[in-house]
């Protein structure tokens, strides 16, 4: 079967389509994903005044959900009442399933300590308001299981998904015992990713999700162009072969876990 007609519907769990990379044909790539068999689309959040879009966005789209939050390479748009923003935003909407995309970036920044406060209040809302994270985490496993660790023990500690995974089994073992998801992205496709191939391989079926991260990380062999939710078929295609499975199966599978997570109250055959 293509991967462009799976037998199970897919989810694109994390995406950006208010960029401007979309500006000139949304409509085409919406029909592009339906036509893909994407029956839902979340859509992260870089920072609160992406909300109205991706408001207006789910207006539109019945398939759309969306998170709010500030993501670590953002933390400048992190201001005193940026929590009281996120949370009214949140409870305003119930089309809202996630807090993020959060978390840590070491290799484009350095602000540790200002990437660990904004991380901090970010995990306090999501607990509050009992929703999952999203979770961006680059060269900084180790500080961000120390944080995660520390909520662990104490109780409180959201559930979520490591998006975009780019880790090795190792890390991912840390993380999954934690509760997390781990969340494949047109990266697993790469020739050279072979850690996080190794990770595809291993992930538990009832621990993973795929997602595109769009508009960045086409799968191959689209690499470098403009990536889009119909390409999350693409994705699940490569996990269903490195995993020895059908594509049917890591489409039901993937869905389910997503449908799960977000409580999106998708019903997977």
């Amino acid at each position: 079967m293509s991967p462009s007609a799976p037998a199970a519907v897919l989810v694109d769990s994390h995406c950006h389509l208010v960029f401007r990379q979309f500006d000139g044909d949304l409509p085409d790539v919406v029909a592009r994903w339906r036509e893909a068999g994407v029956a839902t689309v979340v859509h992260a959040c870089v920072e609160p005044s992406e909300i109205p879009a991706m408001r207006s966005l789910a207006d539109q789209l019945p398939e759309l959900r969306y998170a709010v939050g500030v993501h670590p390479l953002d933390t400048g748009h992190w201001g005193p009442d940026t929590a009281s923003v996120l949370r009214e935003a949140a409870l305003a909407d119930p089309r809202v399933v996630a807090v993020g995309e959060l978390g840590l970036d070491l290799y484009r920044e350095r602000n540790l300590e200002r990437q660990l406060e904004v991380l901090a209040s970010q995990l306090d809302l999501a607990w509050d308001l009992q929703l999952p994270i999203i979770v961006h985490c680059r060269e900084a496993a180790d500080p961000m299981l120390r944080v995660f660790r520390g909520r662990f023990a104490e109780g409180r500690l959201p559930s979520g998904v490591m998006h975009c995974w780019g880790g090795t089994p190792e890390e991912m073992g840390a993380f999954l015992d934690l509760g997390f998801q781990i969340s494949f992205s047109g990266t697993v496709t790469f020739n050279k990713a072979e850690a996080i191939q190794a990770c595809a391989r291993l992930v538990p079926a009832d621990r993973y999700l795929v997602e595109t991260d769009c508009p960045f990380l086409s799968p191959a062999p689209r690499r470098g162009k403009r990536n889009e939710p119909a390409n999350v078929a693409a994705v699940a295609a490569k996990v269903a072969e490195l995993r020895g499975e059908s594509l049917e199966l890591v489409a039901h599978t993937s869905t389910t876990n997503a449908s799960r997570l977000f409580k999106l109250g998708l019903h997977t055959v």
